[in-house]
């Protein structure tokens, strides 16, 4: 009892030594190195200039293949590079933007965050370096970006991939609205045990390793920085934009080649909290959820990947990346 009694005390010194051990990042992460060299391109959006990072990887084989790898809400283009590392030895170039909001791109005091404009942006980078002609892949929320990507610009779109996209249901007919400011103050009490018990227990089914702890650490580390609360208020109106725009009643307007690569084991739904019990047992079922988009999107295959949640590029690495260089390369 007396042992147990100790463990309970020093249960917040352990979780306070935890919270020390990451690394305090700066809110554009120019502190925080990427796996491969980072640009910028300036850009003018709603009467501010901003900077839009991104890395592009041309591999000595280029094949005159590209791919743009669009990252989630809750990561940034760090995340793809054993992706990006597979793809270049296929000899593919990659594209890899961190779109404003985001990772080494700005952070803008406000902005009328829309897929449009995310996705106009990634366009505007395409035409800065060429690019005609891409593949667009797109996890979580860049997902739903890459969906509406491939609906303003089918002439570029050459293939879709959407890897355990959110938005695959309207969140908005079952949760109540909530507005930025209330997700703002949620996004201030973010912190380093909060990210791990929310991945750990949404994305790899209660478990952890090392290649899941550095992405919570990476988007643990701005939390404690001076002015994360610009950070956070981005995120609360990214929230907005994510409940308030759904692309899936558009699905049927996709005219590009599509795959949906899912993680079966995925429950991700936004505002699960919000919910009675019996409804949170609806929302997020990703087993079902890819069955019903694969017959929404014309011209679309389905590869499930089992006993794997919301990133299969993660957790599942050689389940995600066979269909996808075989499906890059029809």
């Amino acid at each position: 009892m007396k042992t147990l009694k100790l463990l309970i005390l020093l249960l917040p010194v352990f979780c306070l030594a935890q919270e020390q051990k990451i690394k305090q990042l700066d809110i554009n992460l120019s502190n925080y190195e990427y796996p491969f060299p980072v640009q910028f391109l300036e850009l003018s959006n709603q009467r501010q200039a901003l900077k839009m990072a991104y890395m592009d990887i041309k591999p000595n084989n280029y094949n005159n293949k590209n791919i743009v790898l669009l990252h989630g809400k809750n990561f940034n283009g760090a995340y793809w590079e054993t992706t990006i590392k597979a793809l270049t030895k296929e000899g593919f170039r990659v594209i890899v933007p961190d779109q404003i909001g985001f990772g080494k791109s700005t952070k803008p005091d406000n902005f009328q965050y829309t897929f449009q404009q995310l996705a106009q942006n990634t366009k505007k980078l395409l035409d800065h370096l060429g690019i005609e002609k891409t593949t667009i892949l797109g996890h979580s929320m860049g997902g739903m970006l890459a969906s509406r990507f491939a609906l303003m610009y089918p002439e570029t779109t050459e293939k879709l991939v959407l890897e355990n996209p959110i938005g695959l249901e309207d969140w908005k007919l079952v949760v109540p609205y909530k507005p930025a400011d209330w997700w703002y103050e949620s996004e201030l009490k973010q912190n380093y045990e909060a990210i791990k018990k929310y991945q750990m227990a949404n994305y790899y089914d209660g478990k952890w390793n090392a290649d899941y702890q550095k992405w919570a650490e990476l988007g643990a580390g701005w939390t404690t920085a001076p002015n994360y609360d610009r950070v956070a208020w981005n995120s609360a109106l990214l929230y907005d934009m994510i409940f308030t725009q759904p692309v899936l009643y558009e699905f049927k307007n996709i005219k590009s080649p599509t795959l949906l690569i899912i993680g079966t084991r995925d429950k991700t739904a936004l505002g699960k909290p919000l919910v009675a019990e019996e409804i949170q047992k609806t929302m997020g079922n990703y087993a079902e959820l890819g069955k019903k988009t694969q017959q929404a999107i014309p011209n679309s295959k389905l590869v499930e990947v089992a006993n794997t949640g919301h990133l299969p590029h993660i957790e599942s690495f050689d389940s995600f990346i066979k269909p996808l260089i075989v499906f890059l390369k029809q």
